[in-house]
């Protein structure tokens, strides 16, 4: 089993920095966040593209777009209505984020309909600039195939291993969500495609 810090290394090596998260504003990002749920990310910059358009990609103009039509200019992420009845409630709800304490803007943030823990930190991270280690579907499955062991396999277990073994820096924990992303997408897929894996030398379930 790799050592956490020694994980990351081996992906930035075979992967390069992925300087993440797209977007040119703050609330770009929220709004992403929110678009990328159970989508890929171009299906979330063909709306996202739509909304600068119309001038729309701001939480303080999401406030007042009518819902039918921020519905139809996200059409593309999928769940078109859901997110955007999920959008116009985040815009006039968030308050400050900036001005809030990490601890305290992620209970506001969880606060909000549809937002949950991997939403809500990839907010904190990528948008707030806080130390935050996201969690998602890919950590998940590339970390049980190398062996790692969270004391409980849940979100916050997943999110404390990662943590206690790595300094709480912005950069690193950007990078490193990145780079598991990366990795998750295009080789430790569900069906994994082991053959030339930067980690197969280390990882349980390598099938060469």
């Amino acid at each position: 089993m790799p050592a956490i810090t020694s994980l990351f290394d081996a992906l930035l090596n075979a992967y390069g920095p992925q300087r993440w998260w797209p977007g040119e504003t703050r609330d770009e990002i929220i709004i992403g966040a929110v678009l990328t749920q159970n989508t890929n990310w171009g299906n979330v910059e063909r709306a996202i593209d739509n909304l600068k358009r119309e001038g729309l990609c701001s939480l303080a103009a999401l406030r007042h777009v009518e819902q039918e039509r921020l519905a139809a200019l996200i059409h593309s992420s999928g769940y078109y209505n859901q997110k955007a009845e999920r959008l116009r409630l985040l815009a006039s709800n968030l308050g400050d984020l900036a001005s809030m304490s990490t601890a305290a803007a992620r209970k506001r943030l969880l606060a909000q309909k549809g937002v949950g823990p991997e939403t809500a930190d990839s907010i904190l991270l990528y948008a707030l600039g806080r130390p935050v280690f996201v969690i998602d579907a890919y950590t998940r499955r590339i970390g049980a195939r190398l062996g790692l062991q969270p004391e409980a396999d849940t979100y916050s277990g997943w999110q404390r291993l990662f943590v206690s073994a790595l300094p709480a820096d912005v950069s690193l924990f950007n990078e490193y969500h990145a780079l598991l992303v990366r990795h998750g997408k295009h080789t430790c897929r569900p069906t994994p495609r082991c053959e030339g894996c930067c980690l197969s030398t280390v990882c349980k379930g390598a099938t060469l």
